[in-house]
């Protein structure tokens, strides 16, 4: 594979924004763009593409807007910014996935000779939050390409918009490597369990009644550590339920919001459907322990690639970054101190994707090696 080149810049607005990446990208030669804006720039992303396809004359782009945009050792929180990654890579290797918002079937029609070919084992996907359909279309999407894709959700207070070759939305997009593009790719958990998994005894739709026979309220109390609705409402932010997946090997989970406590019932509503069966864990986010499992991803990374990346993409929580690890970078400082300096380019997500599966307040590292 060839190489990798990074941009990225804060200004008052796109265009200038656009002219310092564009002047640090320089002028050697690219097949594909990765775009990552803030949402302070969300309503002007058309122009700004069609600006970095006629500056690069590189015609193949994807990206999306976040509520942050995060580059090699260095996080745009809350500010007007863009994160500009080229890669110069044959196009047979590549195809741009276009917005897909509810059926999978012309998407396959039209790949089919290529997919066929390429056998591709990779994939970069933007969903739109708004979607309900959006878990849904990216297992499918998954499924169809045989492909282990990574991204997240569009996080935005305003314009929703993604890239793939053009400027869309309401569905996913993306683009999918061919079997000659090698990666690496893995997950950290920003939450960690507070207790053992529980079997969901009585529920129905999104509610818990029940988890092994007794109270779900009853049940995340003890594991919380608290004695009164009172103080679990003083804990409660911090909390959340979590999904053991099943036939894991590593023991992942999805951690999804509580976002309803019936204290008269003893009843827990999460932010995903449950089934009476099912198994659900609590768990807590803090700081000590992202940092623990950042740095276990990290080493784990480290010893399968036995040596430095040649780029990479990171798709990290909208609740981690400056909300969870403090300010000053952390999170980026972290991957650039453990794997090195190499062209990295991602945003903060309102969901991460990872494999065939959305999860929450995660980090999703995936390198070109």
């Amino acid at each position: 594979m060839s190489g990798f080149r990074l941009a990225h810049a804060a200004a008052p607005d796109w265009t200038r924004a656009a002219k310092a990446c564009v002047a640090q990208l320089g002028s050697a030669e690219a097949s594909l763009g990765f775009v990552y804006v803030s949402d302070h720039l969300a309503g002007d992303l058309g122009p700004l593409l069609a600006s970095l396809k006629e500056s690069t004359g590189v015609a193949h782009w994807v990206g999306t807007v976040g509520m942050g945009v995060v580059a090699t050792g260095r996080e745009y929180f809350d500010e007007p910014a863009i994160a500009v990654m080229l890669a110069d890579l044959p196009e047979r290797t590549f195809r741009i996935v276009p917005t897909i918002d509810g059926d999978l079937a012309p998407f396959r029609a039209s790949a089919r000779d290529w997919l066929d070919i390429a056998q591709p084992a990779f994939g970069i996907v933007h969903g739109d939050p708004r979607n309900p359909a959006t878990p849904e279309l990216v297992a499918g999407l998954a499924e169809t390409t045989a492909s282990y894709l990574v991204g997240g959700l569009t996080s935005s207070r305003t314009g929703h918009g993604q890239v793939a070759d053009g400027v869309t939305e309401g569905g996913i997009s993306g683009v999918l490597f061919s079997a000659e593009v090698a990666v690496a790719t893995a997950l950290t958990q920003g939450c960690s369990p507070i207790g053992k998994a529980h079997v969901v005894t009585a529920g129905e739709k999104n509610v818990i009644f029940e988890l092994d026979g007794e109270s779900a309220l009853d049940t995340l109390m003890s594991e919380a550590g608290v004695d009164s609705f009172e103080n679990l409402a003083r804990e409660v932010r911090g909390l959340h339920a979590a999904l053991p997946i099943a036939g894991s090997d590593t023991g992942d989970y999805l951690v999804r919001n509580l976002v309803g406590i019936d204290p008269q019932r003893g009843w827990v509503a999460i932010g995903d459907r449950i089934a009476p069966g099912d198994r659900v864990m609590f768990c807590r986010r803090d700081r000590d322990s992202a940092r623990r499992d950042m740095a276990r991803m990290l080493d784990g990374l480290k010893r399968r690639t036995k040596g430095p990346p040649r780029a990479g993409v990171y798709y990290t929580c909208v609740a981690r970054g400056p909300n969870l690890f403090g300010e000053g970078s952390a999170e980026l400082r972290a991957i650039r101190a453990e794997l090195g300096d190499f062209p990295l380019v991602g945003f903060f997500c309102n969901g991460e994707i990872s494999h065939d599966r959305l999860y929450g307040y995660t980090g999703v590292l995936s390198l070109f090696l």
